[in-house]
């Protein structure tokens, strides 16, 4: 009964220090609480939070699976560790499988209340969004909304899919009720931006990023705009700045510049709105004599887009080169291991 007072008491002294900033404090009370109660699921897994607030996401997912081994039902540590596999480590297939054995209801696992299952379902969604399926991931937030009621982050996603699928005004309306329900939401303020932006509203759009950056300048840099002609330059002095020996290859390809792609092109070519630049055509290495292309061989960049990821000026330089060389290596035909190679990526 000591040791157990003393467990408690331990973490409680860890999470204040925790909720103080003092991680250094924090981890040390937790190791203290493990002394009086090495099977703690309760101090394993607050270890894990304080590793992957600090980037050490292995050792984070050791601590969470130890909570588990201690208590398979506590559910905190079931969906840490799906979202670590989810946001940090791309292990998006093993998340699915995770939150499927959750939602599956087995007896030695938690028994889920509304929010933990509305939880569950948000995170397989990131999961199967980040595996591409963007209609799989919209019925499952659909679903956490359904089952938790209205979660500010849910919505927010939910209109970022809708924008992924090019659905600019249900997006729209989705985004406005994130930002209602939470006005300091950086993620839906700045995806209620590239709306705004695509559905033609400029100052909406640059009061949203503006107020995006505002809580979250390193998350939500603000573009770095610059003028067609200044753009233009820079994509001619990429295409001069080709290997020679590329160069003479796709001198009979044209180099476009839009602001983004067309909703014709987003639907035809299955391709995000966000996409940085396109190879229309034939690879080189595919086309045999007789080849007659269906559609103009080109590549287009798109400036808006080019301009949201970089923080100034010569970034948006380097990335115009790596997104235009990129391009032209899909048009050779190249693998990914080849354009390094040969300095196209």
């Amino acid at each position: 009964m000591k040791n157990n007072d003393r467990y408690w008491d331990c973490l409680d002294q860890a999470m204040e220090a925790s909720h103080g900033g003092r991680t250094d404090e924090a981890l040390a009370w937790l190791e203290e609480a493990l002394r009086a109660h090495p099977d703690g699921a309760e101090a394993h897994n607050g270890r894990g939070e304080i590793l992957w607030d600090e980037g050490r996401t292995e050792e984070a997912l050791y601590e969470f699976e130890t909570s588990l081994k201690a208590d398979p039902k506590f559910i905190t540590a079931h969906l840490n560790r799906a979202e670590l596999l989810v946001e940090d480590m791309g292990e998006y297939e093993q998340a699915v499988a995770l939150c499927d054995e959750l939602l599956g209801g087995q007896t030695e696992l938690p028994r889920l209340d509304k929010g933990s299952e509305g939880e569950v379902y948000y995170l397989k969604a990131k999961a199967v969004f980040y595996l591409d399926d963007l209609e799989g991931a919209l019925f499952l937030t659909r679903r956490a909304m359904k089952t938790a009621g209205e979660v500010p982050v849910y919505r927010a996603f939910d209109g970022q899919i809708l924008f992924e699928l090019g659905r600019f005004e249900d997006a729209r309306r989705s985004l406005e009720t994130a930002t209602v329900l939470d006005p300091e939401s950086g993620h839906a303020l700045y995806h209620l931006a590239l709306v705004l932006e695509r559905v033609g509203e400029a100052e909406g759009a640059e009061r949203a990023f503006e107020a995006a950056n505002a809580l979250d300048p390193q998350q939500y840099p603000l573009p770095v705009s610059v003028d067609g002609e200044f753009f233009r330059r820079v994509v001619s002095d990429a295409i001069d700045n080709l290997p020679r020996s590329i160069r003479e290859y796709v001198e009979d390809v044209p180099v476009l510049v839009e602001d983004y792609p067309s909703e014709d092109l987003m639907g035809d070519e299955s391709v995000s709105p966000q996409i940085l630049g396109i190879y229309i055509g034939t690879p080189r290495t595919e086309a045999g004599p007789t080849h007659q292309p269906t559609d103009v061989t080109r590549v287009i960049l798109f400036k808006k887009n080019l301009e949201k990821i970089c923080r100034d000026r010569d970034e948006l330089i380097d990335q115009i080169q790596i997104t235009l060389r990129h391009e032209i290596g899909h048009h050779l035909g190249l693998s990914e291991e080849d354009m390094e190679r040969l300095g196209l990526a």
